[in-house]
């Protein structure tokens, strides 16, 4: 029998774990990287900020690692832990913390205590079994039913409602505004509420990890498994036609094409041949709100008003409900907010190798330009300051990427839109398009980018269930 051959564009997580699940069932397998190295926006970064630190390019913290099935059947198990998965600083009251265990955050949550543990006990009581059903696509018949139904039952409020609805007070409020704040939309929006809960969920069950090592490490564990099957990867070569499409070898035939583009990039591929009604759908894509990331190298741990806050690995930093209410509209509407909801990873919490680092970012229009340099900077060290005095003086050396910067290293993320496409909306569960095929672009062409399901996050699954359809699985 003929070995089937397959061509992956992006060697991003997607892109490498499709190109690992095809080598592994005997395919030949090739990925083409416009980059330098592989990995999008899971690349690290080592000596970015001075010798011995390494700097996440992109994804830090990661909610899904965990419980991923692609990353469960490819081996990768090298996470660290911080004490807490998160923490929400409120201005001068305690923060609210999300801890390991379901009773244990919820003895921290006063009159909400049985209410949250209503809420997140089923997510929590079996994790993975929550991860096989919405790590998929929406369509066809899941692979627990009763798990989805229950879940269900919260996935399609708006988080804004659950919050006000089901809890009193603000601490159970912030935690799931703010997990749902991920989903880069104004928590007013319907399904926002299934990020939040699952977020939460999933820390509480098994916190929200780091790779040991950066993020890089997952990269470079799915190179290995890649490399092992006979795979091979082609850096420096952006593909921009179909004619590009040769291996080492010279040979240009394919039985599949695997592209691990955005919409956008999808449509910059000459000669590729779409459907007209994909086409379409591919041209009114709809791109979310970007980011505006900074990264830190200190002198010493971030003084944290609340000390409970220097134990998480990941902080979301923004102040109340209406401070994350107002933020959100204003960045919907296309303004930078005077307070953004800033992403804060301490990784070096559960991870000593990362050195002296913090990593942030700031949620911001989706290609935003700064009014004069350094204005978002100065937004984010604000908001730090506010809940942690004396931050300024501790910063040695900051790493500055606009969404622009940002966009330039991965063309996937338009505008600093890392999740390749708004979360809101038909969107949240028709990517790219309202299909019971939703990785088939074409006969023979494929799509596994975070515009397909699950979205965004270094898990693999688009990768992983694309792979899946291509083999019949």
């Amino acid at each position: 029998m003929t070995q089937k051959r397959a061509a992956v564009v992006g060697a991003g997580p997607n892109g490498l774990t499709a190109a690992a699940r095809l080598a592994r069932a005997g395919w030949a397998v090739t990925v083409f990287e416009a980059q330098p190295t592989p990995g999008g926006a899971a690349r690290s970064l080592p000596g970015a900020l001075g010798r011995g630190t390494i700097v996440d390019f992109g994804a830090a913290a990661h909610p899904f690692g965990l419980v991923s099935p692609a990353l469960r059947e490819l081996g990768f198990n090298d996470w660290a832990h911080a004490p807490l998965p998160l923490a929400h600083p409120l201005e001068g009251k305690p923060a609210a913390l999300l801890r390991p265990g379901l009773k244990e955050t919820a003895r921290g949550l006063g009159r909400d205590c049985q209410r949250w543990e209503l809420i997140h006990r089923p997510m929590v009581e079996d994790p993975e079994r929550h991860a096989d059903n919405v790590l998929r696509p929406m369509a066809g018949w899941p692979p627990h039913p009763v798990d989805l139904t229950r879940f269900g039952l919260r996935a399609p409020w708006p988080a804004q409602a659950l919050s006000q609805f089901f809890f009193r007070e603000e601490p159970a409020r912030v935690l799931t505004l703010g997990s749902a704040a991920h989903a880069l939309c104004p928590p007013s929006q319907p399904l926002t509420a299934s990020l939040g809960v699952l977020f939460n969920a999933f820390g509480m069950a098994g916190g929200w990890p780091v790779a040991r090592g950066g993020t890089q490490a997952i990269i470079d564990h799915l190179l290995g498994r890649l490399r092992a099957g006979g795979g091979q990867v082609i850096c420096g070569q952006p593909i921009t036609s179909m004619d590009q499409l040769v291996d080492a070898g010279g040979r240009a035939e394919w039985d599949a094409v695997v592209l691990d583009l955005a919409p956008r990039g999808v449509l910059g591929i000459a000669g590729l041949r779409l459907p007209g009604r994909v086409a379409a759908s591919l041209r009114a894509w709809r791109y979310g709100p970007g980011v505006h990331k900074v990264d830190y190298r200190l002198n010493a741990p971030v003084p944290w008003a609340d000390p409970a806050v220097g134990g998480a690995g990941t902080v979301h930093v923004c102040g109340g409900v209406d401070d994350i209410e107002l933020a959100a509209r204003q960045v919907a509407a296309g303004q930078l907010p005077q307070r953004p909801f800033v992403m804060v990873c301490q990784q070096a919490v559960a991870d000593p190798s990362r050195g002296p680092v913090l990593w942030a970012y700031a949620q911001v229009p989706n290609g935003y330009h700064e009014a004069y340099p350094g204005q978002v900077t100065e937004r984010i060290e604000a908001q730090i300051e506010r809940f942690a005095p004396g931050f300024r003086d501790l910063v040695e050396a900051r790493r500055v990427s606009s969404p622009a910067q940002l966009a330039a290293y991965d063309a996937n993320l338009v505008g600093g839109d890392i999740a390749a496409g708004a979360m809101s909306g038909l969107q949240m569960l028709a990517r790219p398009r309202l299909t019971a095929h939703p990785y088939r672009l074409a006969d023979g062409v494929y799509m596994c980018s975070a515009a397909t399901p699950p979205g965004g996050g270094v898990h693999g699954m688009g990768g992983w269930n694309c792979a899946g359809r291509i083999l019949g699985r």
